[in-house]
């Protein structure tokens, strides 16, 4: 139990040296079909956007409605991102990746018969378009909670990276088969090859040897797995300040990507073709920057890092709002492409570290909720700026306050440097004096400190780092009492919403935890360790 006997102590870990091969992940025969399979499900997705917002323009002409067609790609990860990740974080990681495939199936079926026949219109696109979305927002949580499975801490990074060229090498193969499709067969065809290709990934995946591994104390129930989840972010300065940067910039760079579509029928003789070029040449700078992410990443770091990237992003930015021609537009997207890969991977990559696997669904799916909510929420925001104004205005302003918000967020939740380790502790007994574990109620677990009081304002210091560590692993609530009749004595209380979820906390223990629980031992000054006290809430007139 986490406030009975603390494990032996670990060693503190070397901080291992970073891998410095680009391509070293795709050597491992499990990561190697998984990102296949990522690699063929982001074509899906790009195919999908890319036909979506093409068929906007020619059942529209207003600017609103064909930035509404990212907005409606993009905001059911906000919407549906945390209880995704809870639902990863609980299931069979396998069966759960499969589901999601075979909705966006569904849903390419649908918006296949639906433009085949004629009855495609702005509101029934959109809403299918955010159909789509919705299995986007399932299956994002699984992929990113499994990948730290499956490649040494070492190869995170380029693991990350190279997700980012699936990512972006569909966007230049989606674009390119869906412009085919559209321009020979049809719109209808491009959404009917997504289904295709998303039953195709799901065949693969049957052939993922994933073992799934119950929980011996159950299932967490949903809400209760989200609660955790939000608790554990808002408890981690690290984490809060990973999605601040990140919101801010996605906010103000999805306009690019938003505007993409006008901006390239803007251009001298622009048509689709036009916007699978720009597209794919974005994808192209994506890809190109990323054999180069280790050696950048040896010269800038964090928050340098992000900064610089953003500053060549808004120089892309400014350029293509200032051209007139394919010409001069293409080489800004390829820069724009690897300025935004560069930026959005070295962002992954923090909150990644900043996470542990027993949280980490749930953790990326908040992450990927604050770009999807930004950019749903940015996309609104400069399609309107473009209607009020035209589209190269928008593009240009959102050019300037890319770097100016970024700015601002790192100097608001700056880089906290050296992070809590993370590694699993031993596993705490669970307390022997409990005869019959209580099946329901509130459990409140209370440890008695008997401090020197001349002490009092560091070990006060010390147990807000407590509370932030209870909480964290779950905890309802936490509170610190001072004894008004003992100056040098306080009440740690520690608030479960269950048994199951007091024993929970002591398997999410981790080195970090041990090494406070010790600092906190060294205030205590009597011979005997703290008195742990457990009770369970009685409801009142449970027993009248």
């Amino acid at each position: 139990m986490p406030d009975t006997q603390a494990p032996t102590p670990r060693p503190a870990p070397v901080a291992p040296t970073e891998d410095k091969r680009a391509w070293g992940p795709i050597r491992i025969p499990m990561f190697r079909m998984l990102w296949t399979t990522w690699l063929v499900a982001n074509i899906c997705m790009w195919m999908n956007d890319v036909a979506a917002a093409w068929l906007m323009t020619s059942l529209t002409s207003k600017p609103i409605w064909v930035a509404l067609v990212q907005t409606a790609s993009t905001l059911p990860m906000f919407l549906l991102g945390l209880p995704s990740g809870a639902l990863a974080d609980m299931l069979n990681r396998k069966h759960y990746f499969l589901f999601t495939q075979v909705w966006v199936a569904v849903v390419g079926v649908c918006l296949a018969v639906v433009v085949g026949v004629g009855w495609a219109s702005p509101m029934v696109l959109l809403m299918l378009t955010f159909a789509n979305g919705i299995g986007l927002a399932m299956r994002w949580p699984v992929f990113s909670a499994v990948v730290p499975e499956l490649v040494p801490r070492t190869s995170l990074p380029a693991a990350m990276a190279l997700n980012g060229v699936a990512t972006n090498a569909s966007r230049i193969v989606g674009p390119l088969l869906a412009g085919a499709l559209i321009a020979s067969l049809g719109s209808e065809w491009v959404f009917a090859l997504n289904a295709v290709l998303s039953i195709a990934a799901a065949v693969v995946l049957l052939r993922w040897p994933y073992v799934y591994t119950p929980s011996p104390l159950g299932r967490e129930p949903l809400v209760g797995a989200m609660r955790v989840g939000l608790q554990y972010v808002s408890q981690s300065r690290h984490l809060k300040g990973v999605l601040l940067r990140t919101a801010s910039f996605f906010f103000c760079s999805t306009g690019l990507l938003a505007l993409l579509p006008l901006v390239a029928k803007g251009l001298h003789g622009g048509n689709a073709n036009t916007f699978t070029i720009l597209l794919a040449a974005m994808g192209a700078g994506a890809i190109f920057i990323t054999l180069y992410l280790p050696r950048i990443r040896q010269r800038l770091s964090g928050d340098r890092l992000l900064l610089a990237g953003t500053a060549v992003l808004a120089v892309a930015m400014l350029t293509v709002a200032a051209a007139r021609n394919v010409w001069l537009a293409t080489p800004a997207m390829l820069l724009a492409g690897a300025a935004w890969i560069a930026t959005a991977n070295a962002m992954a990559v923090q909150m990644q570290i900043g996470l542990p696997d027993w949280v980490r669904a749930r953790g990326m799916s908040m992450f990927q909720m604050a770009i999807m909510g930004a950019s749903a929420l940015g996309a609104a925001v400069w399609g309107q700026v473009a209607t009020w104004s035209d589209v190269p205005t928008s593009v240009a302003v959102a050019a300037i306050a890319v770097i100016v918000t970024l700015f601002c967020a790192t100097r608001v939740a700056p880089e906290q440097g050296m992070l809590d380790d993370l590694t699993p502790a031993a596993h705490y007994p669970t307390a022997d004096s409990v005869v019959e574990p209580p099946t329901r109620g509130h459990v409140i677990a209370m440890v008695d400190f008997q401090i020197d009081p001349a002490h009092a304002a560091e070990f006060l210091r010390l147990m807000e780092e407590s509370r932030a560590s209870r909480l964290r692993h779950g905890a309802v609530s936490w509170r610190l009492m001072h004894d008004v009749t003992n100056p040098g004595r306080f009440v740690e209380v520690i608030e479960d919403a269950s048994w199951a979820d007091h024993l929970r906390r002591g398997t999410r223990v981790t080195a970090s935890d041990v090494a406070l629980r010790n600092k906190k031992l060294a205030f205590h000054i009597l011979p005997e360790p703290p008195l742990v006290s457990r009770f369970v809430v009685e409801p009142p007139g449970r027993h009248a």
